[in-house]
């Protein structure tokens, strides 16, 4: 269990998205794939719902991302490492999408942007938290 504490867990989309990558034939193919209904359901509205790929990745990448907030509770060594992982995938992410053409679509900036409001929120609330643990009186 304390290795899941030391994981951040949106390295799990991003890894899918560079599998979903790495299996394309080329980059009008992949994002294709991203945007193609997986399913499609009609609305009381008379509107059709369509769910995309993408969508379903964004929507496991913010299921993760409230669990890694819950994780950021934490204090200790763990959560310290774990917020270090968290700037490096964020840093891996930036760096994908800036200079790899497959990886400049929203979806991949969303989840980019998901791995920085983990690695700042986990940082803000561990500091917080340890000045909370640390009083200091003012005089």
């Amino acid at each position: 269990m304390r290795i899941l504490n030391l994981f951040p867990l949106l390295t799990i989309p991003v890894v899918v998205y560079n599998l979903m990558t790495l299996f394309g034939n080329d980059n009008l193919s992949f994002i294709e794939r991203l945007n193609g209904v997986m399913w499609s359901l009609p609305m009381a509205s008379g509107a059709t719902w369509v769910v995309t790929p993408g969508d379903v990745l964004i929507l496991i990448a913010l299921v993760l991302l409230f669990v890694e907030l819950i994780k950021a509770t934490h204090t200790g060594t763990s959560a310290i490492i774990n917020h270090g992982l968290s700037l490096i995938l964020f840093i891996v992410c930036l760096i994908e999408f800036l200079l790899i053409k497959s990886f400049a679509t929203s979806v991949f900036f969303a989840i980019m942007i998901m791995a920085l409001l983990d690695t700042l929120a986990g940082v803000i609330v561990t500091i917080t938290s340890a000045r909370r643990d640390f009083s200091v009186t003012e005089e």
